[in-house]
């Protein structure tokens, strides 16, 4: 039965966000899921065909998603960012890029078999490390700061500049075999990629202008911004094949680096843009592919060239581009490793995979077959290796969820005092020095700044913190704080505390703020006094003797319930409206007033 368009495409969309929700429940990477989904959905069940379907639209839609997508990556290269790291990366992107265009472009050659000339231009399109699979990869792996940023930075940068390669290759060997006769070609190829990154420059700066003089209202502030994205990726593109994604990686970089506040509002709704567009697009690029191009892919001196690519060519490039960097040992391995191929790398290679043969070089059939080799199994391998390697390295963060808390307080400072205890990760920040004084005695870990700044998140790692809890002396400012961190943290992982007994917090929209903590609702006040009174932190584990049941019956009316930790380690703060229930080997931690501290 032949599906409609309309239908098709539901099953797309469908079958990309499934693989993304079973990556996140079951711990697997995303881009390994999107690949398996789409070769089922596509060549081995015929259930979808997306490039018959949609015909002449099928690669322009591509192109303009890929183009969103690198601008919304781009967005978050901050200059802050890289302090401290400018060197490892730029030699990453220019001497590291070059040897692994040299390198790929010998393995090409002389492993897979291509002439000279197509292995040239491939050899530059495979340094690519594209955003489209390195962020969901950091997504999941939880990397500490400096290789996640390295990778990043490393994976949006190349991206368009593989492409850009890969088209002075296919020019420069034009020039080569015509002669002098197409030797203008050069020039036409170098003025067109200046054009190309003026007009992204420009779209950036003028984008910024407008949100900064207010002539763009709050509500078309996103839709203009895409539309802005997908003129300056299509006119670049037209002044010169594949130069969007230059335009559109400048044009990114450019408002990031400006200061608009609008653009930093609107982060999380591209992300979800972005994340849907990567989930559809992988599913169409995988669906779209042929038996014959799987079976291809099998031949042994393809095989061959992905082995190269993953165990020399990368790991070499790195070690050599890195010489002399303040990078570690187990930094430049990791880096080394990582190089996950995508969608830039399907969908620019099938464009010089067509313009190759038309002149004359037949070798070019098998273009298609060696990328789809080299990203299926460099997402796979890179996929389920990240996390583990980057343990074994030490280059991860304790898998433990940890917990920011706002305010330094009694309460604060006691339940971090307990949180160290349990080996929880936890970090206490304010902006008064003199709030802190307490923390600082204790020898726990604090951060003096405030947490609305845009400095805080260049300066303190949020990504060790799972939970965030407010407990400031003003009930708006924790509301403001929760409201600010949902979209990082999620409405589930975001608590707040009420200054005192009241309303004040009840009458807030269940829009704005985050969930009240503790189950009888105790304000920060009452939590602060209760500390100071002497009641202290006690953890009461559940065992198959010991139920959750037994222990809610045995416990005083006294208690305050806080959260359960869980044998996994996740924790589970109780809210008034919580339905929280504990199994043989979690803990139930809450606060117990001095005259039960004996039993």
């Amino acid at each position: 039965m032949t599906l409609s368009v309309l239908a098709e495409i539901m099953i797309i969309i469908l079958l990309g966000m499934g693989s993304q929700w079973i990556s996140w429940r079951f711990q697997m990477p995303a881009i390994v899921v999107m690949s398996v989904v789409g070769l089922l959905a596509g060549p081995f069940f015929g259930l979808i065909q997306p490039e018959s379907t949609f015909g002449d639209l099928y690669k322009p839609l591509i192109s303009i998603a890929v183009a969103i997508i690198l601008f919304e990556g781009s967005l978050s290269l901050n200059i802050k960012e890289v302090k401290g790291l400018g060197r490892p990366v730029i030699r990453l992107i220019t001497i590291g890029a070059l040897l692994s265009w040299i390198l790929g472009s010998l393995a090409a050659h002389y492993v897979a078999g291509l002439s000279w000339a197509v292995a040239f231009v491939i050899g530059a399109l495979f340094i690519v490390t594209g955003p489209t699979v390195i962020l969901p990869l950091l997504r999941q792996s939880k990397l500490k700061p400096r290789p996640a940023k390295i990778l990043k930075w490393e994976g949006i940068i190349v991206d368009p500049l593989g492409a850009l390669l890969a088209v002075l290759a296919f020019e420069v060997i034009i020039v080569l075999t015509n002669g002098a006769a197409d030797s203008s070609r050069l020039l036409e190829f170098f003025v067109g990629f200046l054009l190309a990154g003026l007009l992204g420059w420009a779209c950036g700066r003028g984008v910024g202008w407008m949100f900064k003089k207010g002539y763009i209202p709050e509500f078309l502030k996103s839709p203009i911004v895409f539309t802005i994205v997908i003129a300056c990726f299509t006119l670049a593109d037209e002044i010169r094949h594949e130069s969007g994604l230059l335009a559109v990686t400048i044009m990114g970089m450019t408002l990031a680096n400006i200061g608009v506040r609008s653009i930093e509002d609107m982060r999380h709704f591209k992300e979800n843009i972005s994340i849907l567009l990567l989930s559809t697009i992988f599913v169409m690029l995988t669906a779209s592919l042929t038996m014959d191009t799987l079976l291809d892919i099998l031949q042994p001196e393809i095989l061959a060239f992905v082995v190269l690519m993953l165990f020399l060519v990368r790991p070499l490039s790195i070690l050599l581009s890195t010489i002399r960097t303040d990078l570690s040992l187990s930094e430049k391995a990791l880096v080394g490793w990582i190089a996950p191929r995508g969608i830039v790398a399907l969908t620019v290679s099938s464009y010089f995979a067509s313009i190759l043969l038309e002149e004359g070089y037949t070798d070019a059939t098998i273009v298609t077959p060696v990328t789809f080799a080299l990203v299926f199994f460099t997402v796979c391998a890179h996929g389920f290796t990240l996390e583990p390697l980057a343990k074994k390295l030490d280059l991860s963060i304790d898998d433990q969820p940890g917990v920011l808390l706002v305010g330094s307080n009694p309460f604060s400072l006691s339940f971090g005092q307990f949180l160290q205890q349990l080996n929880i990760p936890f970090k206490i920040v304010d902006s008064s020095s003199e709030r802190l004084e307490n923390v600082k005695e204790a020898d726990l870990p604090y951060h003096h700044g405030e947490i609305l700044s845009e400095k805080t998140e260049h300066s303190i790692d949020l990504t060790p913190f799972d939970y965030l809890i407010t407990g400031t002396d003003s009930d708006s400012y924790n509301a403001l704080v929760c409201s600010t961190y949902i979209p990082e943290y999620g409405r589930h992982n975001v608590f707040r505390l009420s200054v005192e007994e009241g309303e004040t917090v009840k009458d807030l929209k269940p829009t704005i703020g985050g969930r009240v903590l503790s189950d009888e609702e105790y304000s920060l006040t009452a939590l602060s006094e209760a500390i100071e009174s002497g009641f202290e932190f006690k953890k009461t584990p559940i065992t198959e003797q010991f139920t959750y049941q037994q222990y809610n019956e045995d416990r005083s009316e006294k208690e305050i319930r806080l959260f359960v930790h869980r044998k996994s380690g996740e924790l589970e703060f109780f809210t008034p409206d919580s339905e929280i229930t504990a199994e043989a080997g979690d803990q139930v931690i809450s606060l117990i007033p001095p005259e039960e501290k004996s039993s």
